[in-house]
């Protein structure tokens, strides 16, 4: 399976950005992909979760700004982000598990994407 993100940028703070990932190979394989943020000297965390029965899960940091979803063909996962604030700025990384419930950790996830830089400025 390969992920490839894509929608990073630059945005002043209170504006919204669309990240996509891509998936390709076996994606029959794939039931849960979550979003992944890191900023520079941070652990990873988990930002949006998202099974392939359409459950989710989200950061209380993000809950009611940023939203999750897949395509039909489940091959496509978004990210939308709105009201994005300077903390929001990382890289952010699409992954993929073949677990079907939500999973938090990012030991979970067999697949990542490269990332894609977001940058908000105040």
């Amino acid at each position: 399976v390969q992920l490839v993100e894509s929608g990073g940028g630059l945005v002043q703070a209170g504006g919204s950005l669309r990240l996509s990932c891509a998936a390709s190979g076996s994606i029959d394989e794939i039931n849960t992909m979550g979003w992944y943020r890191q900023a520079p000297g941070k652990e990873r965390e988990l930002v949006a979760a998202i099974t392939s029965g359409g459950h989710t899960l989200y950061d209380d940091s993000v809950k009611g700004r940023f939203t999750a979803s897949r395509n039909n063909a489940k091959d496509t996962l978004y990210l939308q982000m709105n009201s994005l604030k300077p903390q929001d700025t990382a890289m952010y990384y699409c992954a993929a598990s073949l677990e079907t419930l939500v999973v938090v950790s990012y030991r979970g996830y067999e697949y990542w994407g490269q990332g894609t830089q977001v940058t908000v400025s105040s």
